[in-house]
């Protein structure tokens, strides 16, 4: 399975099975956590067999199993929401290609055991976890708006700029909203995006899907 074939393949799954990943995909999601740590200045972490991210009373209401997650973090700045939704994007669709499943929690998580495992200060910015295992089921897609509803276009669309939209809208938003709007001029593309608490991370989010269904190749982002 390809990354741009997992896009549509993946799903949101909040219950999981008491399930061992194996040591060989534990080691490749962790290289791929360093590799895009050093490269966007992160502290992304894999933590595998520790239930100390989910509250207990979220365990027994919205959570089961969960017990493997990826800390996402990284130094406290304007940027760092966008840089962690857009890792954040890459390392779930990683996962899929895995045979894993995978669920962003913006909210419901201890930021404080979070901070206590990664031995960070108040200048770490966690914005989240992504539970990542063997779910109860593969989940099912989101409720989705339709491309004319998210994007605007100079002329005649091409189709690589469909193509991108059509990714966009499988990044998971926050609260399914997908608040944000993608045009395009040509070769340029600019988004904006207005999920309040959560706009940085849903721009990178949105961002990553729509580079990796558009082609990085054939566009540049502005603004």
């Amino acid at each position: 399975m390809t990354l741009q074939e997992a896009m549509s393949k993946r799903h949101m799954v909040r219950k999981y099975k008491d399930k061992t990943i194996p040591i060989d995909l534990v080691e490749k999601l962790r290289i791929r956590l360093e590799n895009s740590n050093k490269e966007y200045d992160l502290q992304m972490k894999l933590m595998v067999n520790n239930d100390a991210a989910i509250p207990g009373i979220f365990k027994l209401i919205l959570a089961k199993g969960v017990k493997n997650y990826i800390i996402l973090a990284g130094k406290d700045r304007d940027d760092v929401d966008e840089r962690i939704g857009y890792c954040g994007a890459d390392i779930m669709l990683y996962a899929q290609t895995l045979g894993l499943n995978t669920w962003w929690v913006g909210g419901t998580f201890s930021r404080s055991n979070m901070k206590k495992i990664l031995g960070v200060n108040d200048g770490t910015r966690i914005a989240g976890i992504i539970a990542v295992g063997y779910g109860q089921s593969q989940g099912v897609p989101h409720k989705s708006k339709n491309i004319s509803e998210v994007c605007t276009y100079v002329g005649t669309m091409p189709e690589w700029f469909k193509n991108g939209i059509t990714g966009a809208l499988l990044a998971p938003t926050a609260m399914g909203k997908q608040a944000f709007t993608i045009s395009g001029n040509q070769n340029n593309v600019s988004i904006t995006c207005d999920s309040g608490t959560f706009t940085g991370v849903d721009t990178g989010l949105v961002k990553y899907h729509f580079e990796l269904a558009a082609g990085k190749e054939n566009f540049v982002w502005k603004g």
